[in-house]
């Protein structure tokens, strides 16, 4: 269903997703290189555990929220993949870091 363009002229990078080495073109959102490998899920819904993917790939659906380099709640089509990120499935809703009381 999605296929780079034939004239898009740009470096690649490699990253990986779950462990995966992925190329991707520079330039690209991690959404967008996501699906381009053929990647359709990228988390999955904290009350059902159903797979989410990318949506609507400008940012208001959060159907791609991710764990970019251990930072979980990440929109992935808000994001330009880099040399080396490391990107993670996001399982359920991310856990909560809280701070002791004082």
């Amino acid at each position: 269903m999605f296929r780079r363009l034939s004239d898009r002229a740009s470096g690649e990078i490699t990253f990986t997703f779950d462990g995966r080495p992925i190329t991707a073109s520079a330039g690209d959102s991690v959404a967008a290189a996501l699906l381009a490998a053929g990647v359709r899920a990228c988390r999955t819904t904290p009350v059902s555990g159903s797979p989410r993917g990318p949506y609507c790939m400008m940012g208001v659906c959060f159907e791609c929220l991710v764990r970019i380099d251990g930072v979980d709640n990440r929109q992935g089509c808000l994001v330009i993949v880099q040399e080396g990120m490391r990107v993670e499935s996001q399982r359920g809703s991310a856990a909560l870091m809280a701070e002791p009381a004082q």
